[in-house]
């Protein structure tokens, strides 16, 4: 009888989803693996069959599946109230989580504004920041943006305006604000053609010059520290982002710090900034915030910001931006969880021998005759594959190589994702050290097969 069922929920499946970021014509000619239930690490399907989560179910599972503590948290809420709207009232677990993130966010950081996802986040940032200089710029208005080459904020059409990836950007071109944008410090690429330390860090100079050049009508500059995660784990090199956030205070442009993807521990702090010890004047958050249960986001600002939206009723001054399920109460109880299991349990604490058996462990996979670069910052990981390591020549985007890496990996029970030709790894905190070993193995030997037996 549940292969009867099973079999209905395949085609359905095919027949019925939409799925992202998916090339739906291979897709629907493909058995698809759908999750039945999570235990710690790992994933199981409806036939029984146990996968690690290599990415932590899309850089978003924090403490493995089914963590008690966090499944508790919103049982009891239940017994509370489901949802509650924030616009005009509040609720308990809303009030309790901006309490907990004020007091952990980089200092200065004092308002806690809400929404439902990282994309959200961006946008409710580029809005605020628009909004502060037409109100504060006592009829100068500073009107657009500074971003980055290869730079990923999201899928709305304000983040998207944001974002420097053709494959993702480059089709809804004619409906996007324009923006400057500025090299990110990919040094295995350079485009500057230049070596880092060698290069002086040329490329923090040309965000010098575009700053110095039209720093009037740049409401923001924004930047994911540390690590532009969609573009392939790209890591910036040591003193990159303390240099951008100097010259945002050099040229009076808000800085604007997207962690919705390093926020919450992945890079080893419990955000990306405190590696540089900068504190942004708006940070987005998101994916991680709940422990990976429910959709949920913040957008944190400075008192200074927000005190340039009070005004009287006349002068209409309010950020006009909210949602239905603005704080709502199962999401904010979760994420509270979330941080007291991370302060309980010193999490981070533990994460830094995990981090270093990682890095150990990746110094293998420089024999691998295909990998070109390897990149981790913590818990995130990338292994670049190239068709010539000594020319980094790039696989064609139809050979599908990341694909076929993840395939054979699934086959052997792993489950990760590729960014074109870049392997991702970004495991739970939970997983033991003889889990990251299998992980670590498997993706090893999927590489190896793929790439070397052709």
């Amino acid at each position: 009888m549940d292969s009867i069922r099973n079999k209905e929920l395949e085609e359905l499946d095919r027949r019925l989803i939409w799925h992202p970021f998916t090339q739906m014509k291979d897709y629907i000619k493909e058995v698809p693996l759908i999750v039945e239930r999570g235990e710690g690490s790992y994933l199981v399907d409806i036939d029984g069959k146990r996968y690690l989560d290599g990415v932590s179910s899309l850089w978003v599972n924090l403490h493995g599946h089914r963590k008690k503590k966090i499944d508790d948290a919103i049982r009891n809420q239940l017994d509370q109230v489901a949802h509650s709207t924030l616009l005009g009232i509040s609720n308990v677990p809303a009030i309790e989580l901006a309490k907990e993130l004020v007091e952990i966010a980089p200092a200065g950081l004092r308002k806690v504004f809400y929404s439902d996802n990282g994309s959200t986040a961006v946008e409710v940032a580029v809005k605020i920041a628009f909004q502060f200089w037409k109100q504060k710029g006592n009829g100068r208005s500073k009107h657009t943006f500074l971003s980055f080459i290869n730079a990923y904020h999201g899928d709305t059409i304000g983040s998207v305006s944001l974002g420097g990836i053709d494959l993702f950007h480059e089709t809804y071109g004619s409906l996007l604000f324009p923006v400057y944008r500025a090299p990110y410090p990919y040094c295995y690429r350079c485009p500057l053609a230049r070596s880092y330390p060698s290069c002086g860090m040329e490329c923090l100079n040309r965000v010098d010059e575009i700053l110095s050049t039209h720093h009037q009508k740049i409401a923001g500059l924004v930047i994911e520290p540390m690590i532009q995660g969609a573009a392939g784990m790209i890591t910036s090199p040591k003193g990159y982002v303390k240099g951008i956030r100097e010259l945002t205070k050099k040229y009076n442009v808000l800085l604007i710090a997207d962690e919705v993807a390093t926020g919450f521990g992945r890079t080893g702090r419990m955000f990306a900034c405190d590696h540089e010890s900068i504190s942004p004047d708006i940070l987005c958050l998101a994916k991680g915030i709940t422990g990976g249960y429910l959709p949920l986001a913040v957008t944190l600002t400075t008192e200074d910001i927000f005190n340039a939206f009070l005004g009287e009723y006349k002068e209409k001054k309010t950020f006009f931006h909210g949602h239905s399920y603005t704080g709502n109460p199962l999401a904010c109880a979760a994420a509270v969880a979330n941080l007291k299991v991370m302060k309980e349990e010193k999490v981070l604490e533990k994460l830094q021998a995990k981090i270093h058996f990682i890095s150990e462990a990746l110094k293998e996979y420089e024999k691998l005759g295909h990998v070109g670069d390897i990149r981790q910052l913590g818990m995130m990981v990338g292994i670049e594959l190239v068709l010539d390591k000594a020319t980094k020549e790039e696989y064609p985007f139809e050979d599908r190589i990341g694909t076929k890496v993840i395939g054979e990996a699934r086959r052997n029970g792993l489950i990760i994702r590729p960014l074109g030709n870049v392997i991702v790894l970004i495991p739970p905190f939970s997983m033991s050290q003889d889990e990251l070993n299998e992980m670590l193995s498997i993706t090893y030997h999927s590489i190896e097969k793929v790439t070397e037996d052709g």
